[in-house]
């Protein structure tokens, strides 16, 4: 193993002087990079990384990927590609530290990666969860689990509910934890599920194996411009997103916006009292009538550049504009407000003591889509430390408040009222891994190995 590092700083030494030496330290048990952020060296014309799994070290976490489907630009290309091949930054291009040993791919599309990859990088394709999970034998044989159920030929329900099969995953997974008598931790893209029932029992049947748990959207780990994060404790009197898409793809994204930031309040989160959806002209005549701010949701979109925003009103680019008013339990004022046609990206703004500031949560279009590199190193931290960089309350809580808001819809655009929200956490301190820039630079705008 000694030679074979060798020959990897030997290499880089060649192409890039600057390699750190440092970065490597040997030792008679099994090693392991101990400072990632020095381990590759970037510029204008190359990138340069090995990743840890090539090193054949024994002590490497061993991951499990469970697809819905792995294509090009589906949510397995974004992130498990990534776990194989490295994490592009603004900082640089940064090698994994876990080794994926293991997929299960459930749905196989014309344009597949997964075999291509599973063949590049010697990670066996198995034809059930459970054997993925045990890499073919009887007992839990991995370190940690991602569950990427997006995308993928599912059907919708009558509330326009795409019906991925998550929890159905996540049962099979838990099982196999249950019976092996350990439990690892797992990271679940999205939202939870599309009903409360599912959601609830995901994060309590998680939460009953002691297995650490994270989910939700990449849109908290994106670009903001300007940049703005609440302190804990600030004094939030009403909250806004905005976002464009359809209300269960895109809603949930712009929920993760407004619950990122609202989240930080003062006294922390408390839960949501009920949800209401208005569609069309009623979300114009809410905010005359006083429901919502439109100071706002102007607040929102004005950092927003021209390429993403026309010339005009939010009414004369918008025909049917989409609202969910998000009454918080504490009388904090929440609202998600879509905008097909006006905007092409996510925004947020809030009411701090009569103060209102806005911040655009930008997202990189097309490759290498490095706010999935961002929140990957995230997930990474949780498979390494054990700890989650964030907590899953929130997409507990984003999950039950998108049924609720298309429940509403459904029924007719009717207030529902939402006990079973009554979730309570804190926000997190710091996160590890996240841009602070205003725009993707450096290795985020490389092609992508």
């Amino acid at each position: 193993m000694g030679l074979f590092l060798i020959h990897n700083l030997i290499h880089n030494l060649i192409y890039n002087r600057n390699f750190p030496l440092a970065a490597v330290q040997f030792f008679d048990k099994p090693v392991r990079l101990l400072d990632v952020s020095s381990v590759y060296w970037h510029n204008k014309n190359c990138a340069f990384f090995h990743p840890t799994h090539t090193l054949g070290i024994a002590s490497v976490k061993r991951i499990a990927a469970i697809i819905t489907e792995y294509r090009p630009n589906s949510h397995a290309d974004v992130i498990v590609t990534k776990f194989l091949k490295g994490f592009p930054t603004d900082e640089g291009l940064i090698p994994p530290q876990v080794e994926i040993v293991s997929m299960y791919v459930d749905q196989f599309a014309e344009n597949d990666l997964s075999r291509q990859y599973a063949a590049e990088h010697n990670v066996p394709i198995y034809n059930s969860i459970p054997r993925a999970l045990t890499l073919g034998g009887d007992k839990l044989a991995v370190d940690g689990v991602l569950l990427i159920g997006e995308h993928g030929d599912y059907a919708w329900n009558e509330k326009e509910q795409h019906l991925y099969p998550r929890k159905y995953f996540l049962e099979q997974i838990c099982a196999v934890m249950a019976t092996s008598g350990r439990a690892v931790p797992l990271f679940s893209d999205k939202h939870l599920s599309y009903n409360w029932h599912d959601i609830r029992w995901m994060v309590d049947r998680m939460a009953g194996l002691g297995a650490p748990f994270m989910a939700g959207s990449s849109l908290p780990l994106g670009w903001r411009s300007p940049w703005l994060e609440h302190e804990k404790g600030t004094p939030i009197q009403a909250a806004l997103a905005v976002g464009y898409s359809g209300l269960d793809i895109y809603g949930f994204h712009t929920l993760e916006v407004l619950q990122c930031m609202a989240e930080r309040r003062a006294g922390g989160e408390t839960g949501v009292a009920s949800v209401l959806c208005l569609e069309g002209d009623a979300v114009w005549e809410a905010a005359q009538a006083g429901r919502w701010d439109r100071r706002l949701a102007e607040a929102a979109c004005a950092p927003i550049d021209t390429d993403r925003k026309p010339a005009g009103s939010m009414e004369e680019n918008c025909p049917n504009p989409a609202l969910f008013l998000v009454d918080y339990r504490d009388g904090t004022q929440g609202a998600v407000l879509m905008l097909d046609g006006y905007v092409e990206t996510l925004a947020y703004a809030a009411n701090v003591g009569g103060e209102i500031t806005g911040t655009e949560f930008y997202l990189q279009d097309g490759d290498p889509h490095c706010h999935f590199s961002y929140l990957s190193l995230n997930i990474q931290e949780m498979f390494l430390s054990g700890v989650p960089t964030y907590p899953v309350e929130r997409t507990l809580l984003t999950s039950g408040v998108l049924e609720a808001a298309l429940d509403s819809r459904y029924r007719g655009h009717v207030p529902v009222t939402t006990p079973h929200l009554d979730i309570s956490y804190q926000s997190y301190d710091t996160i590890p891994w996240r841009p602070r820039g205003l725009r993707p630079t450096g290795a985020s705008l490389l092609p992508f190995p």
